[in-house]
């Protein structure tokens, strides 16, 4: 007969208990925080970030960050990947909340920060990505399957150009943040992002759906 003891829940041995739940959760809760406060923190930074200061921001230890992300690469990478999930599935539902227009005016200010956010990840990024610790992600694919997806809606609804190639789109979005990153002037990252809409309304003439 087995001598073994059960568990304090009654659970098998071996088996997870009810007690092991919370911490499964919670453990999540720390690694979206660190993953929030990264972000954050790479979005403002001129300069590179202190792992030690996101621990601290995220209310944990250094050690908690160390267990979620072993290397500053693992952490970059978790946040990069995390913010391309976001914009690049934010289309769908921008789309049920506003013309598509607007909705594409709307997901370009989204863009405009993801960007931001990959500028304080830059160098850790490139050196990632070449040495291979950093798996290199389909970013431009994304973002502009997104970009198609809300000018096909427009063309449909007539808000959109209909004869517009999403990866111009692209090319054209990324001039103007290249452009404006040195002198940050969100103003005029504004205005440009305005005139690339208004390049893509219908014209008198001009294609639409």
């Amino acid at each position: 007969m087995s001598t073994s003891k059960p568990t304090p829940t009654g659970a098998p041995a071996g088996l997870p208990t009810v007690t092991d739940r919370p911490l499964r959760a919670h453990a999540q809760r720390n690694r979206d925080k660190l993953i929030a406060v990264a972000r954050a923190a790479f979005a403002t930074a001129d300069d590179t970030v202190p792992l030690e200061n996101i621990a601290r921001d995220a209310g944990v230890g250094i050690g908690t960050l160390y267990r979620h992300f072993p290397t500053r690469e693992a952490l970059v990478e978790a946040v990069y990947a995390a913010e391309l999930d976001a914009i690049a599935t934010s289309a769908p539902a921008l789309l049920d909340q506003l013309p598509p227009d607007l909705a594409l005016r709307a997901w370009m200010g989204r863009y405009e920060a993801f960007v931001a956010t990959k500028r304080g990840m830059a160098d850790t990024l490139r050196a990632g990505w070449a040495s291979g610790k950093i798996a290199t992600p389909t970013t431009r694919e994304r973002i502009t399957a997104a970009i198609g997806a809300i000018l096909t809606k427009g063309a449909d609804e007539g808000s959109l150009r209909a004869d517009v190639d999403p990866e111009d789109v692209t090319t054209m979005l990324l001039g103007v943040f290249l452009s404006t990153a040195a002198s940050d002037t969100p103003e005029r990252t504004g205005r440009l992002l305005d005139l690339v809409i208004d390049a893509l309304r219908p014209k008198d003439g001009q294609v639409s759906g």
